[in-house]
């Protein structure tokens, strides 16, 4: 879609030095929120080939549900991706040689509507300057999708790749002005509206949606008010939506099944912490073996912390993982099979079925692995992976 994407589309590269490098490419600010969602989602969807291929696609549905338009509404999205298409990109930059180079493209050379999916295209020189993270910084989705103002994820952009060097540098007004898609406004020719309008405003919602804190500087000639720049840090208290979503399906697949048990997240980490993921999995397939027993997760309990062996059972051996724990392996190889757009997308449109706030917020929490949503989650999948989930039956 960070945004991009983060997802997906979502994932951060920064860097910067004595030489122009990080945030080198401007954007023309003249973009919805929605257009520069988009325009997001798209590089994210391409980073992995920008150099390699010429043209990208995604579909079409999926690029909708990513960026909040109507699936059906192909007319607003046409019109979003001819925005794109007429919007420049600048850049003006020293080379490894340390000669001066400035450049400028349209941000998609093309694109196309055909048989449901969207076909776009950059230039080879813009798609070089994209691809190198010493010039460009990819916007986490999980971030991006926070913003509600054009302004402020504009200004988001521009402040996070310089990140790593803690300013901005100084930008005279015009070319901030140009930034924010305000150039050519008289109203906002006055630093008093500028600053009314767009600075404080944007400053407060980066500020309170995004991982990192901005503070705005200005630099006068007598009393105008000429060039502006931003101090920037990390907000630590927002770090965490620079995490990938896959962050927790890092934990892997025994993780998975204590969190289907009923095991707390904050009990399932510390188990596989202290005791390490193979005797876990051990004790997990043990238990899940066992007849008739009343408390699974009390029996788990007993089996890590008393150490039972699985060896002194009498039965010859271990019965294989359970139809859930089968089911949820399935559902996350499918789901890692996913590009991180699709992936996004998906979370979208399941997180939008469910009208219950625990359940909402269950699955905001734990994703796919949602204890509260075990059910729809797999009538979710076996809907969207026709024959995913056949053969098994869950008691």
């Amino acid at each position: 879609m960070d945004e991009i994407p983060r997802d997906q589309l979502s994932g951060a590269l920064r860097r910067g030095a004595v030489k122009k490098h990080v945030a080198a490419i401007h954007v023309s600010g003249k973009l919805t929120l929605l257009q520069r969602k988009l325009s997001n989602v798209l590089l994210l969807n391409a980073y992995d080939t920008l150099i390699s291929r010429t043209r990208h696609q995604i579909d079409a549905r999926t690029l909708c549900l990513m960026i909040g338009y109507n699936s059906n509404d192909m007319d607003t999205l046409k019109q979003s991706l001819r925005g794109l298409a007429e919007t420049v990109a600048e850049w003006d930059m020293l080379d490894e040689k340390g000669q001066q180079e400035w450049g400028v493209s349209s941000l998609l050379s093309y694109a196309k509507l055909k048989g449901g999916v969207c076909e776009y295209a950059y230039s080879p020189a813009l798609a070089e300057k994209l691809h190198d993270p010493k010039v460009f910084a990819l916007i986490n989705l999980n971030i991006q999708r926070r913003f509600t103002s054009g302004h402020a994820l504009a200004l988001y952009e521009n402040c996070y790749r310089f990140v790593r060097t803690g300013s901005t540098g100084w930008w005279p007004l015009d070319l901030f002005r140009r930034l924010m898609g305000v150039e050519g406004s008289a109203y906002y020719e006055t630093f008093k509206h500028l600053n009314a309008k767009v600075i404080k405003p944007a400053v407060a919602e980066v500020n309170k949606t995004s991982n990192i804190l901005v503070t705005p500087e200005t630099r006068k000639q007598g009393r105008v008010v000429t060039e502006i720049r931003f101090r920037i840090k990390e907000n630590p208290q927002l770090a965490i939506l620079d995490v990938e979503e896959s962050e927790v399906a890092r934990l892997g697949l025994v993780y998975s099944r204590l969190r289907e048990l009923g095991i707390s997240d904050r009990l399932a980490r510390q188990w596989l912490s202290s005791h390490g993921e193979e005797q876990v999995q051990e004790k997990l397939d043990y238990v899940e073996s066992r007849k008739n027993v009343k408390s699974m997760v009390g029996y788990l309990t007993a089996a890590l912390e008393g150490n039972f062996t699985v060896v002194a059972e009498p039965e010859p051996e271990v019965a294989p993982p359970s139809a859930r724990a089968e089911r949820l392996r399935r559902i996350l190889d499918a789901v890692k099979a996913r590009t991180p757009t699709q992936r996004d997308a998906d979370k979208r449109l399941f997180a939008g079925q469910l009208t219950d706030s625990r359940m909402r917020e269950d699955f905001e929490k734990h994703g796919w692995m949602s204890p509260l949503n075990s059910a729809r989650i797999a009538a979710f999948w076996g809907e969207m992976s026709p024959g995913l989930l056949e053969g098994l039956e869950l008691q």
